[in-house]
């Protein structure tokens, strides 16, 4: 274990005394946590969708008041003019996402982002038109890869390069980045990746990938959606060329919420090829409808349609909630308390189960991703028991259960009562 484990104690007291002396402890009451027959559910599974933040209710309610108030004066005379909507949420994801504020939009849902981001990113030569994923992608980000590989006219089966999983758990050392694009740079238009891997829970170090990748002359993007609100991103500092993310885990802005992108400053007013739409032109100029397309600078330029409000006003409070909180606090707690959790694993339940998800604080974000060592059925047997009983995480084909401790709102005795639940569940069978 960690340095962080030292003085961790399996008992309700001392975690009650975590909790009581946890300077972000008033944030969880700004959270809806959901019912369960004993009380609340333990809710550990933000990596999936996050709480809905209490104050998500009036701000739709307003919304709707002023569109019935004002009809289509509310682009410039509601509480929060819809107009220039996006930029009341833009300051906020640079701060989650260690980007200027011009480098970032919402917009879309995630892999339209992607696909648009691929459009500018993504530009094939005959000698050079591979994409470079992790094993066990995201079947989107697969999906993605592989239709702009066709599109291009390129086959993904020789196009579309899997990294080797060559650490344990099925994570993947910067070594095999290194060697992967050592023997095929020469071929590799763009290396995508994600910046926490949605399986393993592997959080990729993304400035010492964008290193490796722009020396051997890809670009290089990441796709964020388990690590915006997780993780210390700090996209301008990596010098990555894109990412894009969603923001219904950690941000915590409803299912299918409204997602998010990032385009490096440096390529602000670089003429790249995009799909063009309306809301991405200059805004100066953009209601004189003139006929040539004059990108907005920044990420802004990407933007196709006008924002949806009703999607931007969880995210704008959720986000609220971000800021007042900070991330460097948030990661802080996050880091101890994941580690609570996989201490509790190691050394209470190390007979149950296995966790796949990198030891390092630094190499992984709220995220344990466990395995059942008795297999795949005592582990479905287990994550029913645990929904049962009200102890919430998810499972993922074919054999992962997800356990997420996120900082906003939960708690150490969360984490003790996940525990509790596997080892009653270990003395029933």
């Amino acid at each position: 274990m960690t340095g962080l484990s030292s003085g961790f104690r399996a008992e309700p007291e001392w975690a009650r005394e975590q909790d009581e002396n946890d300077p972000l402890r008033a944030f969880r009451g700004e959270f809806l946590i959901p019912p369960h027959a004993d009380g609340e559910q333990t809710y550990l599974v933000g990596n999936s969708l996050g709480l809905q933040p209490r104050g998500v209710r009036q701000a739709l309610l307003d919304e709707l008041d002023d569109w019935a108030r004002l009809g289509v004066e509310g682009h410039l005379h509601a509480r929060h003019p819809w107009l220039p909507y996006h930029k009341e949420v833009r300051d906020g994801l640079a701060e989650v996402v260690g980007a200027e504020p011009t480098e970032v939009v919402a917009m879309n849902s995630l892999t339209v982002n992607l696909h648009l981001l691929l459009v500018s990113f993504y530009r094939p030569t005959p000698q050079r038109h591979a994409i470079l994923i992790e094993p066990n992608a995201f079947p989107s980000d697969r999906d993605l890869a592989a239709s702009q590989i066709r599109f291009h006219g390129h086959d993904p089966a020789e196009a579309l390069i899997e990294l080797d999983a060559d650490e344990p758990g099925g994570t993947v050392s910067m070594a095999a980045i290194e060697r992967a694009l050592g023997e095929r740079g020469e071929h590799i238009a763009l290396v995508l990746l994600p910046a926490v891997q949605y399986l393993t829970g592997q959080a990729f170090e993304i400035a010492g990938i964008t290193r490796l990748a722009h020396a051997h002359g890809c670009m290089v993007g990441f796709d964020c959606a388990h690590a915006a609100g997780n993780i210390d991103l700090a996209l301008h500092d990596s010098d990555c060329d894109f990412a894009a993310w969603c923001s219904y885990k950690y941000l915590n802005a409803g299912p299918g919420a409204v997602a998010g992108a990032f385009v490096h400053a440096r390529h602000a007013r670089e003429k790249l090829p995009r799909f063009e739409g309306w809301w991405g032109r200059n805004e100066a100029t953009r209601f004189e409808m003139r006929p040539a397309f004059d990108p907005a600078s920044g990420a802004e330029g990407w933007q196709l349609s006008n924002p949806p409000i009703f999607a931007l006003a969880p995210l704008r409070v959720s986000l609220d909630l971000f800021q007042r909180a900070g991330m460097p606090r948030l990661r802080e707690k996050s880091k101890r308390l994941t580690a609570y959790l996989a201490w509790l694993i190691e050394t209470q339940l190390s007979d149950v189960l296995e966790i796949l998800t990198p030891r390092e604080p630094g190499r992984r974000g709220a995220q344990l991703s466990v395995r059942v060592r008795a297999g795949r059925d005592a582990g479905k047997s287990l994550f029913e028991y645990l929904v049962s009983q009200g102890v919430m995480g998810d499972w993922r084909e074919p054999d992962v259960m997800r356990i997420a401790p996120t900082p906003l709102y939960n708690t150490y005795a969360d984490c003790l009562r996940y525990a509790g639940a596997v080892r009653a569940w270990r003395t029933r069978g």
